[in-house]
């Protein structure tokens, strides 16, 4: 990092909530709004930029977060531009921000982003674009019959987003299938780590969440968290990706569901700092790592174990180094294949290029409030959500305390932050 330093703040998000649930008559522009309203008023002074994504994509916006800060009747001379690095798109936004306020021309950034499932855009396929197009061109009546006539059946199609790799054609839990099968983990262990997650969340229950969720429509708490859930609950759901070999491990319960919600962050200098008020939970990111891998041959979902490793090694520090540590449950598989790698020295050496001094991983150290599964997981709020809370987290620990921030993300790519109080 340059010579200035970086804070994280906690920011605020909306609940999180299922698909055409409480949320289903916002879009990704509306449900972004009130989130940054809420972070806007507690400034005393000026927002620099702001910073901010999602995932799915609407033909209405070309820049989503100018869009979202002139809804929100914010200062229009503040610069905003829209950042898209799929289930990391908020951290990605963080580290973009950290480093333009590294330069030193600029003090406070509002970062963030936002999913709306259930509103998501169809579009019309390329070609029968391409043929409504030159419809639209056509000079008079001649010209729109011979446009016409050129209209083939296999044209009139639509285009309609999913949940799979381009590349591949394959969903994100089908690969996260091969991942599981590659490194044996069980059903039982999958499900294990679902519960734990649920288990967590519930401290909404006693708080912990009251200051970083702000109420929406009604709703006040995150929808997911199972407070009645059990292994045996867990264990009687049918595979959900691989429902043919007789093998499939990966079932609803131990997947992150589909979520609406919005989430941001305050990435600060030192000046900004005073800009924002005394109590917010604030650290250091000390440090960023993002990892890509071969989505053929190495896992879909495993860039983050060659980020972490690579952070570690930079740094000197070791597993136990680390009072915690915030992994993105996009699959319960998907966390226990980051700690089976990370815990291999051949693996660790052979992809990250580093000597495996790190000892054994601390699972008691993860996700001390829930994670993805349990919380659920709005692509481009992702990010500034498990930011918040590891910032929150870490900062009502004894100083010098440090966190490990990960988050796996479509297309083989993997963000990492070093945070310390």
């Amino acid at each position: 990092m340059a010579s200035n330093s970086i804070w994280l703040l906690a920011g605020v998000r909306t609940p999180f909530v299922g698909v055409d649930g409480p949320f289903a008559h916002r879009d990704s522009l509306t449900l972004s709004v009130p989130v940054v309203q809420v972070m806007a008023a507690r400034v005393r002074g000026p927002i620099d930029f702001g910073v901010w994504g999602a995932v799915i994509p609407n033909l209405a916006y070309a820049n989503l977060a100018r869009e979202v800060w002139l809804e929100a009747k914010l200062d229009p001379h503040v610069p905003t531009f829209t950042t898209i690095m799929q289930c990391s798109t908020s951290m990605a936004g963080v580290f973009e921000a950290a480093g333009m306020l590294a330069r030193g021309s600029a003090s406070l950034a509002l970062v963030g982003g936002v999913e709306s499932m259930s509103r998501v855009q169809i579009g019309l396929g390329q070609n029968l674009s391409d043929w409504m197009r030159r419809v639209g061109q056509a000079r008079d009546l001649r010209q729109r019959i011979a446009v016409f006539r050129k209209l083939r059946p296999s044209d009139i199609r639509l285009f309609i987003p999913e949940v799979k790799n381009r590349v591949t054609g394959r969903s994100m839990g089908e690969h996260t299938e091969d991942m599981a099968k590659t490194w044996n983990v069980s059903r039982q262990e999958q499900d294990e780590l679902a519960l734990a997650s649920h288990q967590r969340a519930i401290a909404q229950d006693r708080g912990f969440f009251a200051d970083l969720i702000i109420p929406l429509d009604g709703t006040a708490r995150d929808h997911f968290p199972r407070r009645d859930t059990s292994m045996e609950k867990l264990g009687r759901l049918r595979p959900a990706f691989d429902r043919a070999s007789g093998r499939g491990t990966l079932t609803a319960g131990n997947s992150s569901p589909l979520t609406d919600g919005a989430a941001a962050i305050w990435v600060a200098t030192d000046a900004g700092l005073s800009r924002l008020p005394s109590e917010t939970p604030r650290v250091q990111l000390m440090d960023f790592e993002m990892a890509a891998i071969d989505i053929f041959n190495e896992g879909l979902l495993m860039a983050p174990v060659t980020a972490i490793a690579r952070l570690l090694a930079r740094h000197s520090l070791t597993f136990d180094a680390i009072a915690l540590w915030e992994i993105h449950e996009a699959f319960s598989a998907q966390v226990a294949c980051h700690i089976r790698a990370l815990e291999d020295k051949k693996y660790v050496r052979e992809k990250a290029g580093v000597e495996h001094t790190f000892g054994s991983f601390p699972r008691d150290r993860m996700n001390p409030h829930g994670g993805s599964v349990a919380l659920g997981h709005p692509f481009g709020a992702t990010g500034a959500r498990i930011l918040s809370q590891a910032v929150k987290e870490l900062a009502a620990m004894p100083p010098g305390s440090r966190a490990i921030v990960s988050i796996c993300a479509d297309g083989g790519l993997g963000t990492v932050a070093l945070l310390q109080n």
